[in-house]
């Protein structure tokens, strides 16, 4: 199965990963060929963005936690889903790192949309 495309509403990478890619474009290009070719085969894009959250969560990685998020966001996923998948990562990580992962979700809403 071809390689899916990304889709054009997709949020902007952040500044220093922009300047980064700028600096190594090499680097750039390696990093979108591991995407592309991670992205061949039956799986939806909906269901390899959860997977990526979920790959983030557990590798503790704050940075590719917020990129998930923003992503899952862009692409329509509701909360409910992406706060479904930090509660299922709960019995793996444990709780306190369940805890910090659900305020890194919580970094990517806005401040009055966020309850206590």
């Amino acid at each position: 199965m071809p390689a899916r495309s990304k889709s054009a509403s997709m949020p902007k990478p952040p500044r220093a990963y922009q300047e980064f890619i700028k600096k190594y474009p090499q680097l750039g290009q390696a990093w979108e060929l591991i995407g592309q070719a991670g992205r061949q085969g039956p799986l939806d894009d909906r269901t390899i963005r959860l997977i990526k959250l979920a790959v983030a969560l557990g590798a503790m990685r704050e940075g590719a936690v917020h990129a998930s998020v923003r992503k899952a966001k862009a692409m329509g996923i509701p909360a409910s889903e992406v706060e479904q998948v930090i509660a299922l990562a709960a019995g793996t990580l444990g709780l306190p790192s369940t805890v910090a992962c659900w305020t890194w979700v919580r970094d990517t809403k806005p401040a009055r949309s966020r309850k206590a």
